[in-house]
């Protein structure tokens, strides 16, 4: 990947997660410059498919395009940073992120959100 793209994903994210919101500063790993739609699945190595993620959420998201929402067991497109907006999806509440719709929900299962460990760095942050 070329470097000019990879700083032009890191820079339009304000090196902030795409997904959970967690800055760059916070974590001592580097953020991924992940494919939204992964490779195997005809995703190209464009600024339209790239997006910053916190290693957590990158290896919970995997090539996953979609999940099953708890609330209805419905089969949804996970959030997708380049086509969806966030507020509209996903609110952080007392130190968890949550879903507000199907698509948040689901992707806040796949990519594990509120594990123990990120709700404990939320709190350390007084990230609410």
């Amino acid at each position: 990947m070329e470097i000019a793209l990879r700083e032009l994903v890191r820079s339009r994210a304000r090196d902030q997660c795409e997904y959970c919101g967690l800055e760059q500063r916070h974590s001592r790993l580097t953020f991924h410059i992940e494919h939204i739609i992964a490779k195997q699945h005809g995703g190209g190595e464009t600024e339209h498919n790239l997006a910053l993620a916190c290693h957590r959420c990158n290896l919970h998201k995997g090539p996953n395009l979609s999940g099953i929402d708890p609330e209805t067991g419905t089969l949804v497109p996970l959030f997708h940073p380049r086509r969806d907006l966030w507020s509209q999806h996903l609110e952080l509440r007392n130190f968890q992120i949550h879903g507000i719709t199907p698509m948040g929900r689901a992707t806040v299962q796949v990519l594990a959100m509120n594990d123990a460990r990120r709700v404990e760095l939320r709190m350390a942050l007084e990230l609410r």
